[in-house]
């Protein structure tokens, strides 16, 4: 396993102490700093196009910095794809279950229901949680593809992501349901800090229209 940390142009010492975290684990941790602040979308699109060609893996995927999934969850997903050959792609999905501790903010909770619905509306799939910030991707020849052009979307791309996977099989929306799979996560901490606002909601529809006209 490589754990590849991308620094999107920070300004403060997040370079020098992932620097500092790389030199300590060699061939296993590496770092890529983009020049600039691009967001989210394509700080991940530039991770795995990285990856892709450096690292050659079986097994693609991103993990946000803020742990608000637990890294210790890894191997749980990784389990999914090495257990069922024919899936793809393994989603954390945020599932408030008995026995499980998904701490998530009421008012994020509920938008979150409501955005999951629109997408799953056009996407034609049901879909729980499309914003995890915990996806693995089984390597095909349509991962490089997938990944290959810059998101419409700069926090909605995992909704992207699902569009350009549909279009690439066709748009066999039964395809697309054997290849994904959602695991409940046993453990999900809703972080304080976090960059999305209310208002983000708003775009994030608007983001969901563009990505139907150019991909549906």
């Amino acid at each position: 396993m490589h754990i590849l940390f991308i620094d999107d142009g920070s300004y403060d010492n997040t370079v020098t102490l992932l620097g500092t975290l790389t030199s300590e684990f060699p061939g296993t941790t590496s770092l890529l700093r983009l020049p600039v602040n691009r967001g989210k979308a394509e700080a991940v699109r530039a991770g795995i196009v990285h990856a892709l060609e450096n690292f050659r893996p079986e097994i693609v995927g991103f993990w946000d910095a803020d742990l608000a999934t637990p890294l210790d969850l890894l191997p749980n997903l990784l389990a999914v794809l090495d257990a069922n050959p024919n899936i793809e792609m393994v989603f954390g999905a945020r599932v408030q279950l008995l026995g499980r501790r998904v701490e998530r903010r009421a008012l994020r909770h509920y938008l979150g229901r409501v955005f999951a619905t629109a997408v799953s509306t056009m996407l034609r799939l049901a879909v729980y949680d499309t914003q995890c910030g915990a996806k693995l991707f089984r390597v095909t020849p349509e991962t490089p593809k997938i990944f290959g052009e810059p998101f419409l979307s700069r926090w909605v791309f995992d909704v992207e992501i699902l569009a350009r996977y549909l279009a690439a099989f066709g748009h066999d929306v039964q395809r697309l349901e054997r290849a994904v799979y959602e695991y409940p996560l046993e453990v999900w901490t809703d972080i304080a800090g976090s960059k999305v606002h209310a208002s983000d909601f708003f775009t994030a529809f608007w983001d969901v229209y563009r990505i139907h006209r150019k991909y549906l």
